[in-house]
C-alpha cells in the first residue's frame, strides 16, 4: 500500500473515530460538565493517537527515503562506471578508425 493511501486511510479513521466519539458523548444523558470533561478527554486520546501514528509514518517515510537514497546512489555509481567503460570503448574505435584513415591517406598520397 502507497504512503498516500495509508494517509488518506489514517485520516479517514480518525475523523470517524471523532465523529463517532463525539456524537456519543452527546447523546449521553449527562450533566454538561461530565460531558465536557469526556470530550476533552477524547479529544487528548484522539490528538495522542494521532501524534503518535504521525510519528510512526515519519520514522517510516525517513527510512523509506534513506534507503532509496542508498539504492539510487548505487544505481548511479553502476551507471557511470558501465558509461565510462562504454566511452573507453568508443575512445578505442574512433582511434582505430582514425589510424585506418590516416593510412588509406597515406596510400592515396603516394
Amino acid at each position: 500500500m502507497s504512503n498516500e493511501n495509508t494517509g488518506n486511510i489514517l485520516i479517514a479513521i480518525l475523523t470517524g473515530a471523532i465523529i463517532g466519539a463525539g456524537a456519543g458523548i452527546l447523546y449521553a444523558p449527562e450533566k454538561g460538565i461530565k460531558t465536557r470533561k469526556k470530550i476533552k478527554k477524547g479529544a487528548l486520546k484522539t490528538k495522542e493517537d494521532f501524534t503518535h501514528r504521525i510519528s510512526q509514518a515519519a520514522d517510516e517515510l525517513t527510512k523509506t527515503a534513506e534507503e532509496k537514497k542508498v539504492d539510487f546512489e548505487q544505481k548511479l555509481e553502476d551507471t557511470i562506471s558501465t558509461m565510462s567503460y562504454k566511452a573507453d570503448d568508443i575512445i578505442l574505435t574512433l582511434e582505430k578508425k582514425l589510424e585506418d584513415l590516416r593510412q588509406k591517406n597515406a596510400q592515396l598520397q603516394k
